[in-house]
């Protein structure tokens, strides 16, 4: 199993309580840098990001931290894949995910899926959120 890891750059906590609200996400688990047993070697302004999270969504599992890197924003080269019960749950999911986002391609009817669509969060991670096909 491969679990994705999602640096945040001083956003985490905003980023988890919207997948919460959007995506009905669980976290498991939530560390701030302050409660590290090496805090000291943080800086003060560090303290009360996120070290290290785990969350769950549509039973895949999820991490996240603020990065303690150089601000550096965005996500690239990759998407997260997100599939859902149907084209109902496709379309709530999508629009969740698409407030205060980017639409990449709009939810739609594909040879492989009758709702699928590429949106960008408002923190800039990709989802392709699909519903599955009839079957036959």
């Amino acid at each position: 199993m491969i679990d994705p890891y999602l640096f945040f750059d001083g956003c985490c906590e905003e980023a988890l309580a919207f997948y919460r609200d959007a995506l009905n996400a669980e976290v498991s688990m939530l560390m701030r840098f302050r409660e590290s047993p090496e805090a000291d070697a943080f800086p003060p302004e560090q303290a009360d990001k996120i070290m290290h999270a785990h969350f769950h969504v549509a039973g895949g599992s999820i991490m996240a931290s603020d990065s303690t890197e150089d601000g550096t924003k965005g996500f690239a080269g990759f998407a997260l894949s997100l599939p859902t019960a149907d084209p109902a749950a496709a379309r709530r999911t999508f629009d969740a995910l698409a407030a205060g986002g980017t639409i990449q391609m709009p939810l739609q009817a594909t040879f492989w899926s009758p709702a699928f669509g590429i949106v960008r969060d408002r923190f800039g991670v990709p989802w392709m959120v699909s519903a599955p096909a009839a079957e036959s």
